[in-house]
Order: C-alpha cells, then structure tokens, then sequence
C-alpha cells in the first residue's frame, strides 16, 4: 500500500484497470513498458506485495492480483495569484494504492 501518493487518483485508475486480475509476472511486464508516470507508483506497490507474499512462503510462479484499487486521499489547497489581486485555488490531488495478491 502506497499512502498519500502525489498523483491524482484518475490517473492511476487508468494504468490500475490494465493490470487488476492478472498474474503477477505478466503485470510487472506491463507496467515496466507503460510510458506513464503512474505505472512507477503501481509497480512499486506490486513488488512490495509480491516480496511481502514470498516472505510468506508463497509460491511467485502462482501469484495473480486479488484486489487493485485506488482510493482518493487528501488534498492540498494552494492558491495561484491572478489579476487585480485575486487568488484561484489550484487543488494537488493524492492518492492511496492498494494492491492485493493471492495464490492460484
């Protein structure tokens, strides 16, 4: 699990959906050639699940994805400065990813 990930959750629910269901090997392929800036965060999360499930005597070859999900975290206000002294706010978006595995 990834806390408080600087990425707005959107984002990640777009490479999130290509990869949920899958075995493990096949979805560390498909995120290590995803150009997006999203498929880092997942990988990582994966990995760690996968290195957490063979500290557990689990066997890597059977491993596939349970859950993957994607929750909204808090966010940031900041304000940008626009004309005659107004302020708009400008909303920095987080994210919690969750990643799942189980053997088959």
């Amino acid at each position: 699990m990834h806390r408080f990930a600087r990425i707005a959750p959107r984002k990640v629910r777009l490479v999130m959906d290509l990869i949920r269901g899958r075995r493990c090997d096949e979805a560390v392929d498909e995120l290590r050639f995803n150009c997006r800036r999203s498929a880092r965060f997942i990988e990582r999360v994966l990995r760690s699940a996968m290195v957490n499930a063979d500290e557990a005597e689990a066997e890597m070859h059977r491993l596939f994805i349970v859950d993957a999900r994607v929750d909204g975290g808090p966010y940031y206000r900041r304000f940008r400065p626009k004309d005659r002294g107004r302020a708009h706010p400008i909303a920095k978006c987080t994210s919690h990813i969750c990643i799942t595995v189980g053997e088959k």
